[in-house]
């Protein structure tokens, strides 16, 4: 398997480049508008041919690039059941696994940062968690049918529930980290560690952190697939 995890700087998020060495199919997970020139250039670099354009949730932070990489390399986007993105072509839902050669690509939905998110887990060693779970942190929960409680359910019961050895690859990161694993994070995330539900949920309903810079273009934009709305 080869495996590249891509930065946009200017909203700290991760894209992740996944394929099969063997069939050179290649999947993109929540690429980024202004990084699509890049993502092409890797792939033609790699000789790697685009299937899909997998997005974790629709994201409040960055345009997705999957419409304009969609229009250009015929590849399938791809977004979480309930996901309000009519112009999708595949919607996939928990526990559903999309097949990239010989590589398996499992759908955990993990709810509460938004109310259709997935964490997607890569054969068998490595989960990319999208919004949900962070580097000692996680998505907040006060926009977009965010629900702290859902969101303390779904990484207690199925994000740390994996192995403790899992690589953790998160959405973001605006410190610099790249990966975790799952032990770290159990043991060392401050959201989580000696917290329960309830006290968990006055957490994140008392963080009064300021809406994401992007949001009001980027929602709108993204559930046309990365077209901006017109007004």
């Amino acid at each position: 398997m080869l495996f590249r995890q891509l930065y946009d700087n200017e909203t700290s998020t991760y894209t992740y480049l996944i394929a099969d060495e063997t069939t050179k199919e290649a999947v993109l997970v929540d690429p980024v508008i202004e990084q699509v020139e890049r993502d092409l250039q890797l792939l033609q670099e790699l000789g790697l041919t685009l299937r899909y354009c997998l997005e974790t949730h629709i994201h409040a932070d960055h345009i997705t690039g999957t419409g304009e990489l969609r229009s250009r390399t015929n590849c399938q986007g791809v977004v979480p059941e309930n996901a309000s993105a009519a112009c999708a072509d595949r919607f996939i839902k928990d526990g559903e696994i999309l097949q990239v050669g010989d590589i398996e690509i499992k759908a955990i939905a993990t709810w509460g940062h938004t109310d259709s998110h997935n964490a997607y887990f890569v054969n068998g060693d490595r989960i990319l968690t999208g919004d949900s779970l962070l580097i000692r942190g996680c998505g907040r929960t006060d926009f977009q049918s965010g629900n702290p409680g859902l969101l303390y359910d779904c990484i207690t019961q199925k994000i740390f529930t994996l192995p403790d050895e899992t690589f953790v690859y998160p959405g973001h990161d605006y410190k610099g980290r790249t990966v975790s694993t799952i032990i770290e994070e159990k043991n060392h995330n401050p959201r989580f560690v000696g917290k329960d539900r309830d006290s968990f949920i006055e957490q994140m309903n008392n963080l009064n952190l300021p809406d994401p810079k992007k949001i009001a273009e980027a929602v709108p934009a993204n559930e046309g697939c990365g077209k901006p709305a017109i007004v």
